[in-house]
């Protein structure tokens, strides 16, 4: 039994001898020459250079056909100075003041944003008494409330209503 383990053995031996100096043959190493030199610059440019990726070739999208303009509307004519044209705005109307206890929440809207609120508070209430108006927002449109109002004034002729 030993012997033919051997004879298996060295049989197989000599097949790896022979398949590897097929596969590694000595005398192929000396056939090989090696370049040493440097290599030429187109080659290694021509390595290094790659190709753009393919462009997508992007067609600007169609122009709207065109559209007729519309027709340009003539400038309103002017109205007399006399009278007013019939789209005017409307007046703001002043709210209705009965009694003194209807000033208080008008002239609080009027003088919030007043830097002395007691004095405007005083004065506001003084021309609501008498006039009965208190003009909208917290400041100008004097006008809305008439003469009365926009013609009061203090000792030291000073306007006197906010």
């Amino acid at each position: 039994m030993l012997q033919k383990m051997a004879s298996k053995s060295i049989l197989l031996l000599g097949i790896f001898l022979m398949v590897a100096t097929k596969v590694f043959p000595y005398n192929e190493d000396l056939k090989i020459v090696v370049n040493n030199a440097n290599p030429s610059v187109a080659s290694v440019a021509a390595q290094l250079v790659k190709q753009p990726p393919s462009l997508v070739v992007i067609t600007a999208p169609t122009p709207p056909s065109p559209v007729d303009a519309p027709p340009i509307a003539e400038a309103p004519t002017q109205t007399p100075l006399g009278q007013s044209p019939e789209s005017a705005p409307a007046p703001l109307a002043t709210p209705v003041v009965k009694s003194w206890e209807d000033c208080i929440p008008l002239c609080y809207v009027r003088c919030k944003l007043h830097l002395r609120k007691v004095e405007c508070m005083t004065q506001c209430m003084t021309c609501c008494d008498r006039c009965q108006c208190v003009p909208p927002g917290t400041y100008g449109n004097r006008e809305k409330c008439g003469k009365c109002y926009t013609d009061m004034r203090t000792f030291l002729d000073e306007i006197m209503c906010p």
